[in-house]
């Protein structure tokens, strides 16, 4: 079976290309893929070819690697997350007091408290 990586896949389309090692542009489409696979721009897959309606396209796809995430590859120490972790736990305690007592927070304090979440979040989901 021939091999390659990904070159571009887009989710929401539902397709990509792949570049073949003997250098042919491949068709991706998404029922290729397997049941759940996560493919991205240099994954490298293991695939059989069909001719389609415009040219070559992938059958079967295998994922044999995917390359880490970038975001990954750039987020914070564990211990410095650590810190970061704790000292939002103790701002939604003040945020927590202040629901017990039976008032939502301001605005400006619930958009604080809103991005505050997303970015720790996102730094832990990288």
């Amino acid at each position: 079976m021939p091999t390659g990586k990904v070159k571009f896949y887009d989710e929401d389309k539902g397709f990509g290309f792949i570049s073949a090692d003997d250098g042919q542009q491949v068709h991706l489409p998404a029922s290729a893929l397997p049941a759940g696979a996560v493919v991205k721009a240099g994954s490298r897959l293991e695939f059989g070819i069909a001719e389609g309606k415009r040219g070559p396209q992938a059958l079967s796809v295998r994922v044999l690697d995917t390359p880490p995430s970038l975001a990954k590859l750039n987020r914070k120490p564990a211990q410095e997350m650590a810190i970061i972790v704790e000292d939002l736990v103790k701002y939604l305690d003040g945020v927590g007091g202040d629901l017990r007592r039976g008032h939502y927070p301001d605005s400006s304090k619930t958009r604080m408290t809103a991005t505050l979440l997303r970015k720790v979040a996102d730094e832990l989901d990288a």
